[in-house]
Protein backbone atom coordinates (compact mmCIF):
# COMPACT_ATOMS: atom_id res chain seq x y z
CA UNK A 1 0.00 0.00 0.00
CA UNK A 2 1.92 3.28 -1.02
CA UNK A 3 2.08 5.80 1.52
CA UNK A 4 -0.11 8.57 1.64
CA UNK A 5 1.37 12.12 -0.23
CA UNK A 6 2.73 14.85 1.77
CA UNK A 7 0.36 17.89 1.76
CA UNK A 8 2.60 20.34 -0.01
CA UNK A 9 4.00 22.83 2.65
CA UNK A 10 2.11 26.49 1.82
CA UNK A 11 4.69 29.08 2.20
CA UNK A 12 3.73 32.66 3.43
CA UNK A 13 0.98 31.55 5.87
CA UNK A 14 -1.39 33.80 6.40
CA UNK A 15 -0.09 36.27 3.67
CA UNK A 16 -1.66 36.50 0.19
CA UNK A 17 -3.65 33.40 0.66
CA UNK A 18 -6.46 34.63 -1.28
CA UNK A 19 -7.60 33.69 -5.09
CA UNK A 20 -5.99 36.96 -7.27
CA UNK A 21 -9.70 38.15 -8.63
CA UNK A 22 -10.66 38.46 -4.77
CA UNK A 23 -6.98 40.63 -3.83
CA UNK A 24 -8.28 42.39 -7.04
CA UNK A 25 -11.37 42.90 -5.69
CA UNK A 26 -10.45 44.57 -1.98
CA UNK A 27 -7.64 46.76 -3.98
CA UNK A 28 -9.55 50.38 -3.63
CA UNK A 29 -9.89 51.41 0.63
CA UNK A 30 -10.96 55.32 -0.18
CA UNK A 31 -12.45 57.79 -2.22
CA UNK A 32 -11.73 61.17 -2.43
CA UNK A 33 -13.79 63.91 -3.65
CA UNK A 34 -13.18 66.96 -5.41
CA UNK A 35 -15.62 70.27 -3.70
CA UNK A 36 -16.35 72.90 -5.91
CA UNK A 37 -19.13 71.39 -8.64
CA UNK A 38 -18.24 67.77 -7.27
CA UNK A 39 -20.20 67.78 -3.78
CA UNK A 40 -22.14 70.76 -4.73
CA UNK A 41 -22.78 72.64 -7.57
CA UNK A 42 -21.36 76.32 -6.38
CA UNK A 43 -18.97 76.48 -10.42
CA UNK A 44 -22.07 77.63 -12.41
CA UNK A 45 -23.44 80.21 -9.20
CA UNK A 46 -20.27 81.45 -8.78
CA UNK A 47 -19.92 82.64 -12.91
CA UNK A 48 -23.20 84.05 -12.56
CA UNK A 49 -22.72 86.22 -9.78
CA UNK A 50 -19.78 87.71 -11.42
CA UNK A 51 -21.47 87.44 -15.04
CA UNK A 52 -24.30 89.59 -13.41
CA UNK A 53 -21.40 91.77 -11.78
CA UNK A 54 -20.10 92.46 -15.32
CA UNK A 55 -23.40 92.80 -16.73
CA UNK A 56 -24.16 95.71 -14.53
CA UNK A 57 -20.90 97.76 -15.16
CA UNK A 58 -21.96 97.17 -18.43
CA UNK A 59 -19.38 94.36 -19.58
CA UNK A 60 -19.43 90.52 -20.67
CA UNK A 61 -17.33 88.02 -18.79
CA UNK A 62 -15.14 85.92 -20.61
CA UNK A 63 -16.00 82.11 -20.11
CA UNK A 64 -13.11 81.09 -21.88
CA UNK A 65 -10.57 83.29 -19.31
CA UNK A 66 -13.05 82.63 -16.13
CA UNK A 67 -13.09 78.27 -17.16
CA UNK A 68 -8.81 78.75 -16.44
CA UNK A 69 -9.45 79.06 -12.97
CA UNK A 70 -11.79 76.21 -12.16
CA UNK A 71 -10.72 73.85 -9.71
CA UNK A 72 -7.48 75.93 -8.69
CA UNK A 73 -6.87 79.57 -6.93
CA UNK A 74 -3.21 79.83 -7.97
CA UNK A 75 -5.02 80.79 -11.91
CA UNK A 76 -4.25 84.06 -13.07
CA UNK A 77 -7.34 86.08 -14.20
CA UNK A 78 -8.42 88.03 -11.43
CA UNK A 79 -12.07 88.87 -12.18
CA UNK A 80 -12.00 92.33 -10.24
CA UNK A 81 -8.59 93.23 -11.94
CA UNK A 82 -10.26 92.41 -15.49
CA UNK A 83 -13.37 94.48 -14.72
CA UNK A 84 -11.42 97.67 -13.48
CA UNK A 85 -9.18 97.21 -16.52
CA UNK A 86 -11.99 97.21 -18.76
CA UNK A 87 -14.04 99.96 -17.39
CA UNK A 88 -10.75 102.33 -16.59
CA UNK A 89 -11.68 102.22 -12.75
CA UNK A 90 -9.87 101.13 -9.07
CA UNK A 91 -12.82 98.73 -7.72
CA UNK A 92 -13.23 97.79 -4.34
CA UNK A 93 -12.36 94.46 -4.43
CA UNK A 94 -14.14 93.97 -0.75
CA UNK A 95 -17.08 95.27 -2.34
CA UNK A 96 -17.54 93.50 -5.43
CA UNK A 97 -17.16 90.18 -3.42
CA UNK A 98 -19.49 90.46 -0.67
CA UNK A 99 -22.01 91.36 -3.68
CA UNK A 100 -20.63 88.44 -5.22
CA UNK A 101 -21.85 85.98 -2.37
CA UNK A 102 -24.94 88.14 -1.84
CA UNK A 103 -26.18 86.82 -5.65
CA UNK A 104 -24.59 83.28 -4.82
CA UNK A 105 -27.08 83.41 -1.83
CA UNK A 106 -29.90 84.23 -3.89
CA UNK A 107 -29.32 81.45 -6.49
CA UNK A 108 -28.50 78.76 -4.48
CA UNK A 109 -31.32 79.13 -1.84
CA UNK A 110 -32.59 75.75 -2.88
CA UNK A 111 -28.92 74.32 -3.66
CA UNK A 112 -28.76 70.59 -3.01
CA UNK A 113 -25.95 68.02 -3.09
CA UNK A 114 -25.22 66.90 -6.54
CA UNK A 115 -26.98 63.48 -7.67
CA UNK A 116 -25.30 60.26 -6.08
CA UNK A 117 -22.70 62.15 -3.96
CA UNK A 118 -25.19 61.02 -0.42
CA UNK A 119 -25.21 57.72 -2.18
CA UNK A 120 -21.47 57.59 -2.23
CA UNK A 121 -20.73 58.72 0.78
CA UNK A 122 -23.42 55.71 2.42
CA UNK A 123 -21.31 53.38 0.47
CA UNK A 124 -18.48 53.95 1.08
CA UNK A 125 -19.17 54.33 4.88
CA UNK A 126 -20.94 50.95 4.15
CA UNK A 127 -18.03 48.82 2.82
CA UNK A 128 -15.40 50.15 5.04
CA UNK A 129 -13.81 53.11 2.56
CA UNK A 130 -12.04 55.90 3.89
CA UNK A 131 -13.27 59.05 2.74
CA UNK A 132 -11.49 62.86 1.92
CA UNK A 133 -12.20 65.64 0.31
CA UNK A 134 -9.19 67.85 -1.30
CA UNK A 135 -10.40 71.00 -2.48
CA UNK A 136 -8.52 74.31 -3.71
CA UNK A 137 -10.83 76.58 -2.06
CA UNK A 138 -11.01 77.79 1.08
CA UNK A 139 -11.30 76.27 4.48
CA UNK A 140 -14.27 78.53 5.36
CA UNK A 141 -15.78 77.73 2.02
CA UNK A 142 -15.71 74.40 2.01
CA UNK A 143 -16.47 73.74 5.82
CA UNK A 144 -19.66 76.34 5.51
CA UNK A 145 -21.00 74.34 2.62
CA UNK A 146 -20.56 70.81 4.20
CA UNK A 147 -22.25 72.07 7.25
CA UNK A 148 -24.95 73.07 5.26
CA UNK A 149 -25.80 70.02 4.50
CA UNK A 150 -24.43 68.04 7.50
CA UNK A 151 -22.14 65.72 5.55
CA UNK A 152 -19.04 67.53 7.48
CA UNK A 153 -18.65 64.51 9.41
CA UNK A 154 -18.92 61.55 7.00
CA UNK A 155 -15.41 62.75 5.70
CA UNK A 156 -12.10 61.33 7.21
CA UNK A 157 -9.60 63.98 6.08
CA UNK A 158 -10.41 67.30 4.81
CA UNK A 159 -7.68 68.79 2.92
CA UNK A 160 -7.80 72.75 1.57
CA UNK A 161 -5.86 75.34 0.31
CA UNK A 162 -4.48 76.75 3.74
CA UNK A 163 -2.80 73.25 4.12
CA UNK A 164 -0.56 72.88 1.26
CA UNK A 165 1.79 75.77 -0.62
CA UNK A 166 0.16 74.57 -3.92
CA UNK A 167 -3.62 74.03 -5.30
CA UNK A 168 -4.44 71.73 -8.01
CA UNK A 169 -3.11 71.14 -10.97
CA UNK A 170 -0.25 70.65 -8.21
CA UNK A 171 -0.70 67.14 -6.85
CA UNK A 172 0.03 68.19 -3.41
CA UNK A 173 -3.91 68.36 -2.11
CA UNK A 174 -3.91 64.66 -3.61
CA UNK A 175 -0.70 64.00 -1.74
CA UNK A 176 -1.77 65.64 1.65
CA UNK A 177 -5.32 63.83 1.38
CA UNK A 178 -3.81 60.14 1.08
CA UNK A 179 -1.05 60.79 4.25
CA UNK A 180 -3.83 61.80 6.30
CA UNK A 181 -6.03 58.59 5.34
CA UNK A 182 -2.76 56.45 5.49
CA UNK A 183 -3.34 54.98 1.91
CA UNK A 184 -1.38 54.43 -1.28
CA UNK A 185 -2.33 56.34 -4.57
CA UNK A 186 -3.47 52.83 -6.05
CA UNK A 187 -5.36 52.49 -3.16
CA UNK A 188 -7.79 55.50 -3.68
CA UNK A 189 -10.05 57.27 -6.59
CA UNK A 190 -10.05 61.09 -7.34
CA UNK A 191 -13.66 62.04 -7.98
CA UNK A 192 -13.16 65.27 -10.15
CA UNK A 193 -14.76 67.80 -12.56
CA UNK A 194 -12.41 69.92 -14.39
CA UNK A 195 -8.70 69.69 -15.65
CA UNK A 196 -6.52 70.93 -13.40
CA UNK A 197 -8.47 68.70 -10.55
CA UNK A 198 -7.68 65.95 -13.33
CA UNK A 199 -4.00 66.87 -13.33
CA UNK A 200 -3.40 67.02 -9.54
CA UNK A 201 -5.10 63.41 -9.85
CA UNK A 202 -3.38 61.41 -12.07
CA UNK A 203 -0.10 63.59 -10.99
CA UNK A 204 -0.54 61.90 -7.22
CA UNK A 205 -1.44 58.63 -9.25
CA UNK A 206 -5.02 58.00 -8.31
CA UNK A 207 -7.54 56.90 -10.48
CA UNK A 208 -9.50 59.65 -11.81
CA UNK A 209 -12.76 59.66 -12.07
CA UNK A 210 -14.38 62.85 -14.28
CA UNK A 211 -18.38 64.18 -13.63
CA UNK A 212 -18.30 67.66 -15.63
CA UNK A 213 -21.12 70.25 -14.64
CA UNK A 214 -22.19 72.63 -17.37
CA UNK A 215 -18.94 74.83 -17.35
CA UNK A 216 -16.65 72.27 -17.69
CA UNK A 217 -18.55 69.61 -20.07
CA UNK A 218 -16.73 70.68 -23.18
CA UNK A 219 -13.13 71.16 -21.38
CA UNK A 220 -9.85 68.78 -22.22
CA UNK A 221 -11.06 66.31 -19.54
CA UNK A 222 -9.60 63.08 -21.82
CA UNK A 223 -6.79 62.59 -18.99
CA UNK A 224 -9.15 60.72 -16.59
CA UNK A 225 -9.43 57.38 -16.64
CA UNK A 226 -13.41 57.45 -16.84
CA UNK A 227 -16.28 59.83 -17.57
CA UNK A 228 -19.50 59.85 -15.98
CA UNK A 229 -22.53 62.48 -16.64
CA UNK A 230 -23.03 62.05 -12.86
CA UNK A 231 -22.47 59.83 -10.25
CA UNK A 232 -26.01 58.66 -10.02
CA UNK A 233 -24.95 57.08 -13.57
CA UNK A 234 -22.99 54.51 -12.30
CA UNK A 235 -22.83 53.25 -8.75
CA UNK A 236 -20.21 52.75 -6.35
CA UNK A 237 -19.82 49.00 -6.59
CA UNK A 238 -20.27 49.29 -9.94
CA UNK A 239 -17.77 51.77 -9.99
CA UNK A 240 -15.42 49.62 -7.67
CA UNK A 241 -15.66 46.46 -9.48
CA UNK A 242 -14.43 48.66 -12.89
CA UNK A 243 -11.50 50.28 -10.75
CA UNK A 244 -10.37 47.01 -9.15
CA UNK A 245 -10.28 45.18 -12.65
CA UNK A 246 -7.66 47.79 -14.01
CA UNK A 247 -4.06 47.45 -13.25
CA UNK A 248 -2.54 50.41 -11.63
CA UNK A 249 -1.07 52.52 -13.57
Amino acid sequence: MNPKPARPRMRGRGKNLEPPSRQRRNRIKALVFDFDGLIVDTEVPIFRAWQRIYREHGQELPLDRWLTIIGTSSGSFDPVQELGDRIGEHLDEAALDTLERLYYAESTALQQLLPGVAEYLAGAHRLGLKTAVASSSSRKWVMEHLERFRIGGQFDAIVVREDVKRTKPDPELYRTALQRLGVQPDEAIALEDSTNGIHAAKAAGLYCVVVPNLLTADLDLTEADLRLLSLEAMSLPALLETVNGTKPS
